[in-house]
Formats: structure tokens, C-alpha cells, sequence
């Protein structure tokens, strides 16, 4: 058995940071998550291509905005927000 995998996916995880703080560069948030830059890259394509996250400049920066009001994908949970996945999670901060 994997002692590596983890309940929540790189996707959760980043929309996680990002509530945290919407203007993480890249890097930082691969630092965190504990994954590549281009990982991040990724993951912050999908999202934002998905509708998940609206992302804009600031400058040189990137600053992200988390759409709450989007259905989580699986179907198991299409009825729940990514907002209710990260109002849940915040929960036990």
C-alpha cells in the first residue's frame, strides 16, 4: 500500500492555498503543496479553465479569484460548491 496518496487531489490543495492567499507566485505555492512548478502551472490552467478560479495581473503578478459557486466534478458531490468544500475544510484551521 502507497503511504503517499492523500484524500484530497493537487486541485483541492491548490484552491486551498489560494483561499488562503489569492497572489501566491508559483513557486510558492509548489513549495507548499510539495509539488513542481509546472504541476502548479497545471493545475492553475485546469481551474481557471474549468471556471474555477478567475485569474487576473497585477503588475508582474498573477492574482487568482476562487468562483465559490461552482460544482465540485465528481458525481458523488455534484450537488456540493467548491465554497462548501473550502468553508468545510477552513473549519479546522
Amino acid at each position: 500500500m502507497s503511504k503517499k496518496w492523500t484524500f484530497l487531489g493537487h486541485h483541492a490543495h491548490v484552491l486551498i492555498a489560494i483561499d488562503a492567499n489569492p497572489d501566491y507566485k508559483i513557486e510558492e505555492l509548489a513549495q507548499i503543496l510539495g509539488i513542481t512548478t509546472r504541476s502548479v502551472v497545471n493545475v492553475l490552467n485546469d481551474l481557471v479553465e474549468g471556471g474555477y478560479l478567475d485569474k487576473s495581473k497585477d503588475g508582474r503578478r498573477n492574482h487568482y479569484e476562487i468562483n465559490r459557486s461552482q460544482p465540485l466534478r465528481h458525481l458523488t458531490s455534484a450537488n456540493k460548491t467548491v465554497g462548501d468544500l473550502i468553508e468545510y475544510l477552513g473549519k479546522f484551521e
